[in-house]
């Protein structure tokens, strides 16, 4: 894929549109953090259970969990580790590779992941939903689905010689 010329401006156009994007999810992140929701579950264990909640069969192989999650390869396999331990997920080897880790929901983990999603889901209404109208979020939704989709057609940069 040939990369198009920058247009003049487009780099700081680029960074303010990130610096956007970046700083509301701090903002959203730490409001949903400090929230009375995360009980039985850390914010952390609760991305990896809705992520597995999420995928067929409510199963992963541990490095695409790990693409899907926010944390290094060695902080995801001892989560995983105290998730098995609490009798939220199960890990097993997969039939077609020795080599992999298949971490799988408990119908206990798919309990709690719903329990814990459903005061999630209120309170992201209550943020999201308190900043912008029904057409604004369809909207923002369809352009950060279209920013993210477009990702793996966009060569890394490099810095120009």
């Amino acid at each position: 894929m040939t990369t198009p010329p920058p247009s003049p401006g487009s780099a700081q156009r680029a960074a303010r549109t990130w610096e956007a994007l970046f700083r509301t999810q701090v903002t959203l992140m730490r409001r949903f953090q400090d929230d009375d929701v995360w009980v039985e579950l850390s914010i952390r264990e609760y991305d990896v259970l809705f992520t597995l909640s999420r995928a067929d069969g409510h199963a992963l192989r541990l490095r695409d969990l790990n693409e899907e999650v926010l944390l290094a390869q060695s902080s995801l396999s001892r989560m995983v580790e105290r998730l098995e331990a609490r009798g939220l997920v199960e890990r097993s080897v997969p039939g077609d590779d020795g080599r992999g880790t298949l971490v799988a929901l408990t119908d206990e983990g798919r309990r709690l992941q719903r329990k814990v999603g459903r005061r999630h889901v209120r309170a992201m209404e209550q943020y999201v939903g308190g900043a912008l109208d029904a057409d604004e979020q369809a909207e923002l939704s369809r352009l950060l689905d279209t920013l993210r989709r477009a990702q793996p057609e966009i060569p890394d940069w490099s810095p120009r010689v």
